[in-house]
């Protein structure tokens, strides 16, 4: 596994399995088409870390196998959502855990960050897993938080803190 910048020419591969219908059906995107995406490559082609930032996780020959990122920064309060897809050709090959393993922890330890967390789809089991595999904790079940396709879904939250916490240390 390799990250790399996103490329615009990586819009039309991404478009091609975010619009699979076994990959839309456990996320929150909505396309009408590559263009979509194109903004959001030169959005996040811009060197700054501000609200939002994502890398190509990179497969055989350098093809886009996914992407992974942070989104939602909010630098004054060391805090970030990650976010990732992968494409269906390359599921439970392991790439989302190891590449969210590797984000999680520059966030944390180089960037400084406190909390990153995550929102997954109830139904979306697979990526749950990966979450969990990477250190993140299930905190509570978000009702109807965002609408998906037409329909208010609920997502689980899941975070990762920086220092983790000591178990047994609450006052009380």
């Amino acid at each position: 596994m390799r990250l790399r910048a996103l490329r615009e020419d990586d819009a039309a591969g991404w478009y091609a399995y975010l619009c699979q219908e076994n990959v839309t059906r456990h996320t929150s995107w909505r396309l009408d088409g590559p263009g979509d995406l194109t903004d959001l490559l030169r959005a996040y082609a811009q060197p700054e870390l501000s609200h939002s930032m994502r890398l190509a996780i990179a497969g055989p020959g350098d093809r886009l196998a996914g992407t992974i990122g942070l989104n939602e920064i909010a630098l004054a309060h060391r805090r970030a959502e990650i976010a990732y897809d992968i494409a269906p050709e390359y599921w439970r090959q392991g790439l989302a855990t190891k590449a969210c393993a590797v984000v999680s922890d520059w966030a944390l330890r180089i960037l400084g960050f406190a909390r990153i967390q995550a929102t997954v789809l109830d139904s979306n089991v697979a990526s749950a897993g990966v979450l969990e595999r990477c250190g993140y904790q299930r905190e509570g079940l978000l009702h109807a938080y965002r609408v998906v396709r037409g329909e208010p879904r609920h997502f689980w939250i899941y975070a990762r803190i920086w220092p983790p916490p000591i178990v047994g240390a609450e006052c009380g």
